[in-house]
């Protein structure tokens, strides 16, 4: 939704513990909630070296994600945020994940995408640079679980995993993201703009004009597959 700027999603993640321990619960990033508020570490973490904008800034700013509602083979999880942090969540499994075995998870969410002068994710009108954006199981190892907060200053540890990701969107975006392109009617899209850019760079036939044209009132599923990388990416504009 370029309007409102938000993204409509289904998850569903297939995690393996690979751990010596049984697994009681799983815990989540629920990465866009540290644009939530100025409760969050990341706001408090930016308001330290000078950037207020989540403190004092216009509502319309900030982002967060909703909408969530964790099912395993059709059966309802218990879950609930962590009590420090509001992107994380715990998800409490009906019976403990044994080592070497999987369990599938899904959920519905919806993301509010903040402004994209706060961090990584975010848009600028309808320019989008969508990172961190889904809910991620944290890192279980020899330590136990790293539910780390996001912070603008500090890496990201996280798990490896294999992506299939499908987004739509109207027609005219150009969309970059992680992995190889599956969609046949995209990649000649691409190579159609690509011909006409080359003709416009050599007939010196560029438009000084930078605005967002009006999005198509059609859309496009363009599907991108990638194997175990650690994390899933994506960027798009109609100027490109």
């Amino acid at each position: 939704d370029d309007v409102n700027h938000y993204l409509n999603a289904n998850e569903t993640f297939v995690y393996t513990n690979n751990s010596p321990n049984d697994l009681n619960e799983i815990y989540m990033h629920l990465w866009p909630n540290a644009y939530k508020n100025k409760e969050t570490a990341l706001a408090k973490q930016q308001y330290k070296s000078g950037e207020k904008i989540l403190f004092y800034g216009d509502p319309s700013v900030r982002g967060w994600i909703d909408s969530l509602d964790f099912t395993s083979n059709g059966v309802d999880l218990e879950w609930n945020f962590d009590s420090d942090h509001q992107d994380i969540a715990i998800i409490k499994l009906k019976t403990p994940l044994k080592s070497g075995n999987k369990i599938e998870i899904s959920t519905p969410f919806r993301v509010k995408i903040p402004s994209g002068e706060i961090s990584r994710l975010g848009h600028i009108g309808q320019s989008y640079q969508i990172t961190q954006w889904y809910p991620k199981p944290a890192v279980y190892d020899k330590n136990g679980w790293n539910p780390m907060p996001y912070l603008n200053q500090g890496e990201f540890y996280s798990e490896f995993g294999s992506f299939d990701v499908s987004i739509t969107l109207p027609k005219n975006y150009v969309i970059s993201a992680t992995g190889d392109l599956q969609t046949e009617d995209e990649v000649r899209f691409l190579n159609n703009m690509a011909k006409d850019c080359k003709e416009k760079i050599e007939e010196n036939n560029f438009s000084s004009d930078n605005k967002f044209p009006e999005s198509s009132k059609t859309f496009k599923t363009v599907r991108f597959k990638q194997k175990d990388v650690h994390d899933f990416a994506w960027f798009t504009d109609k100027r490109y």
